[in-house]
């Protein structure tokens, strides 16, 4: 038979940490974008047709949303 070996924890000192600071600033940054493209896209005065709402702003947005997903998948070489 075999024996039971103990379940071994990782350590928890270690600095393998899943995103490093390059992640942190990137997913800031596309943060920013997504929020500037939202903001882009709001407002009242103004033709709600215009080319800011309906091709700028949504563009802006997937932009600072690709720009997140880059941010999760960034290892550093």
């Amino acid at each position: 038979m075999k024996e039971k070996t103990k379940n071994q924890t990782p350590k928890t000192g270690s600095s393998d940490m899943v995103f490093g600071k390059e992640n942190f600033l990137f997913i800031a940054i596309s943060l920013a974008v997504v929020i500037v493209g939202f903001f882009l896209m709001s407002g009242t005065e103004g033709d709600i047709y215009d080319f800011r709402r309906t091709t700028l702003a949504p563009a802006v947005v997937i932009l600072g949303f690709g720009l997140g997903i880059y941010a999760i998948f960034y290892r550093k070489k």
